[in-house]
């Protein structure tokens, strides 16, 4: 069981930390924070370079927390959080993520709920210091503040899209 969490840790961990270094910096495959900063304003969010850095910071630190099996569950809440503005900004695009859908950002929800749930495992930080096993209800907290900080992120920084005109009546009025 140890082993199955640390490569479950590893991976989500690492694809986290990944995903944030993207945002802020042109490694791994990333267009530099000013591509981030498009990114973000693309997708209707204020804060331009300030949101791109909180989201590529949030994402480095939750990810490389759960690699490392350390805080567990504050990085669980973290990796719930920018994964969920993730899942808004795809949910119009439906689950699949062929069409750029919301399945990868649920994937990487699901699994650090699941984290929080089961504990970081044997080969861990939080076990060589001392601080597993974290209740279960530790894995309830981690979903329910990071899905409420996710939304509420999207609901502070995101602005509505434009109006569209409405087509003239038929008639010609």
């Amino acid at each position: 069981m140890n082993t199955g969490i640390l490569i479950l840790r590893l991976l989500v961990g690492l694809l986290v930390a990944g995903h944030g270094v993207q945002k802020i910096s042109t490694h791994l495959g990333g267009r530099g924070l000013e591509g981030g900063t498009e990114e973000f304003r693309a997708d209707g969010f204020r804060g331009g370079t300030l949101t791109a850095l909180a989201a590529g910071g949030g994402q480095i630190g939750s990810g490389l927390l759960l690699a490392a099996g350390f805080l567990t569950p504050l990085a669980a809440i973290g990796a719930i959080g920018v994964m969920t503005v993730a899942l808004t900004v795809k949910w119009h695009n439906g689950l699949w993520v062929q069409n750029d859908g919301y399945e990868y950002p649920l994937v990487l929800i699901g699994t650090s709920a699941a984290l929080a749930a089961t504990g970081p495992g044997a080969w861990s930080l939080d076990a060589a210091l001392g601080l597993t096993p974290y209740p279960l209800w530790w894995a309830a907290i981690a979903l329910v503040v990071g899905l409420g900080s996710g939304l509420l992120t999207r609901l502070v920084l995101h602005r509505p899209a434009p109006a569209t005109p409405q087509a003239a009546a038929p008639g010609g009025r």
